[in-house]
């Protein structure tokens, strides 16, 4: 199965829908989906 990664655009457009208290509770649901597949930074090693 192929690993799904969400853009940074798309991310950070999530994060602004998640925030927002006007917006249904349908679009936050997709939002934190979206959120939920962005690949998180890796560390680097000293």
């Amino acid at each position: 199965m192929a690993k799904k990664v969400t853009s940074k655009k798309a991310a950070s457009a999530a994060s602004k829908v998640l925030k927002d208290k006007r917006t249904s509770s349908k679009s936050k649901t997709a939002a934190g989906s979206a959120l939920s597949q962005r690949e998180k930074p890796r560390r680097r090693k000293k």
